[in-house]
């Protein structure tokens, strides 16, 4: 859909799946039972997105041995139930390098997007290769959204190029079960209010991640916050909102986009090979090491 075209619908129901991610089974019959519970319990709903890694797990020995038929699982789902479907995403092996890789598959069954996680959580994900391109796609007559996958949110660099594409949602799956859940979900918000949009971040359980999903709106306050528990959460997306943010700014203030294409000044930091004295200092990317006593 062209950026100009006009829109029917500004409003757009996304529905997050915080559910337990086992560690050594098969997931993709859990994830199919929720997205038929889903569709019993909101079938007004417009998108499903599941958490990283769901289908199988983050341990390297369940990496996908044929990930087209786990997809045409979701793609027939999607079909049955005339809905968007972005099922997490799973470890693919291609040409010897394995990519945290997912795929947004709309009501008709096709794949209109596929997406490599463009930072892999280094050092732990050591043996995963980095993606190469962001990912936009376009809901028709709705609006322009775009995917990132869990640590990338933390550079912003991505959104940053993704909002110049005119993304308004981003949709963002999550592995997190650490200490740093709640920094994350302040980066969330702080992503939706710098980039005037929605952030759908959708965390898993047990091997998945500690839960507490999220998703902002374009002034940067929660739209809806999960527990710890498995949730089922509709969160209908008003994209108006975004349009008379970067229009207007949120509520009349920061018209942040703007200010960015209209800026005087560049920063040579991201110049092609550029980097710096100070960073170069901060020593290898490697696991953190016990100090002496």
């Amino acid at each position: 859909m062209a950026l100009n075209q006009a829109r029917e619908d500004e409003r757009f129901l996304v529905t997050g799946v915080q559910m337990p991610v086992s560690l050594t089974e098969d997931n993709i019959p859990a994830m199919r039972a929720k997205v038929a519970e889903t569709m019993a319990l909101f079938p007004g709903t417009d998108m499903i997105v599941f958490s990283e890694l769901a289908m199988h797990g983050p341990l390297d020995a369940r990496i996908s041995p044929d990930p087209s038929k786990d997809i045409e699982v979701f793609q027939a789902l999607a079909v049955k139930h005339g809905v968007w479907i972005i099922p997490g995403s799973m470890y693919v092996r291609r040409e010897g390098l394995v990519f945290n890789h997912a795929v947004v598959i709309s009501p008709d069954g096709s794949i209109q997007g596929q997406y490599d996680k463009m930072f892999p959580f280094k050092p732990f994900e050591s043996g995963v290769a980095a993606g190469a391109s962001v990912l936009a796609f376009d809901v028709p007559r709705v609006g322009r959204f775009g995917l990132s996958i869990c640590y990338d949110i933390w550079f912003p660099e991505i959104m940053r190029t993704l909002s110049s594409m005119g993304v308004e949602v981003l949709i963002h799956p999550t592995l997190t079960g650490t200490t740093d859940r709640a920094a994350e979900n302040a980066i969330s918000k702080a992503t939706a209010a710098m980039f005037q949009c929605y952030v759908v971040d959708v965390n898993g359980l047990d091997g998945g991640g500690n839960g507490r999903s999220l998703v902002a709106d374009p002034s940067g306050n929660t739209a809806y916050q999960a527990g710890q528990v498995s949730e089922i959460f509709p969160v209908m997306l008003d994209l108006g909102l975004v349009r008379q943010a970067r229009r207007d700014g949120a509520n009349g203030l920061g018209q942040v986009l703007k200010s960015w294409r209209d800026r005087e000044s560049e920063f040579d930091i991201y110049a092609p090979g550029k980097t710096s004295a100070y960073l170069d200092r901060l020593g290898p990317l490697e696991p953190m090491r016990k100090r002496p006593l």
